[in-house]
C-alpha cells in the first residue's frame, strides 16, 4: 500500500454550475491540510483550483503550484503560493505534477481535467508510474465517464484490470481511504500476445 504524503488534484478552472462542486473542493482541501498531505495542483487563482488551494492553506497545509509560462502571462497564477513551478508547456506541467505526487484525485473539471485523468491512467497501464488515481464523484459528475469505461471494457478496448484500478467515491475522506489501501491489480504479462492473436484472428477473416 502506498504512503501518501502528497496528492495531485486535477479540477476545473471554473467553479461549475452547482455550489456543491466548490463545497467538495473546500472539503477535500481542508482534509489534505489537516492531514498534512501536500497539495499539488495547477497553480491557478480561479475556479475549483482556487477553492481547493485556499481550503488546504487555511487548514495549515502546504500547496505547490505548477503552471506553464503561457498561463502565468495571462495572470491566473495564484500569487499567495510560496512554492510555484513555472514550466515551459502543458506536457512538462503534467510530468512535474506527477513527479511531485504520490497519488492523484480528479474533481469535476473540463477538457484539461479529462486529459490529465487519461494521461495518468495510461502511465499506470504502461508501467511508467504505479500511483493511485481516484475520481471525486461529486453530484454524480463522473457517472457517465465511468459507464463509458465499462462499455470500453465490454468492447475489449480497455482491460478490466485497468478500469478497476481507477478508484471512485462521492466523499473525499472515503476516497482517500480507498487510495491509502490501493494495490494495483496487475495485468497478465502475456496481454500483448493476446492482442497479437486477436489482431491476427480479425485480419484473417474472410
Amino acid at each position: 500500500m502506498p504512503e501518501i504524503r502528497s496528492v495531485c488534484i486535477f479540477c476545473g478552472s471554473s467553479p461549475g454550475l452547482d455550489p456543491a462542486y466548490t463545497l467538495a473542493a473546500q472539503e477535500l482541501g481542508a482534509l489534505l491540510g489537516q492531514r498534512k498531505i501536500t497539495l499539488v495542483y495547477g497553480g491557478s487563482s480561479i475556479g475549483l483550483m482556487r477553492a481547493v488551494a485556499d481550503a488546504c492553506l487555511e487548514n495549515g497545509g502546504h500547496v505547490i503550484g505548477v503552471m506553464p509560462q503561457g498561463l502565468v502571462d495571462r495572470e491566473v497564477a495564484y500569487a499567495v503560493l510560496k512554492e510555484m513551478y513555472v514550466v515551459e508547456n502543458m506536457s512538462i506541467r503534467k510530468q512535474k505534477m506527477a513527479d511531485l505526487s504520490d497519488a492523484f484525485i480528479a474533481m469535476p473539471g473540463g477538457i484539461g481535467t479529462l486529459d490529465e485523468i487519461f494521461e495518468v491512467m495510461s502511465w499506470n497501464q504502461l508501467g511508467i508510474i504505479d500511483k493511485p488515481l481516484g475520481l471525486l464523484n461529486t453530484n454524480g459528475y463522473y457517472n457517465h465517464l465511468y459507464a463509458f469505461l465499462e462499455y470500453a471494457v465490454k468492447q475489449r478496448f480497455v482491460r478490466q484490470e485497468h478500469h478497476e484500478n481507477l478508484l471512485i467515491h462521492t466523499h473525499p475522506d472515503a476516497l482517500m481511504s480507498l487510495m491509502e489501501k490501493y494495490t494495483a491489480i496487475q495485468v497478465d504479462s502475456k496481454w500483448i500476445d493476446d492482442l497479437k492473436r486477436a489482431t491476427s484472428k480479425h485480419l484473417n477473416r474472410k
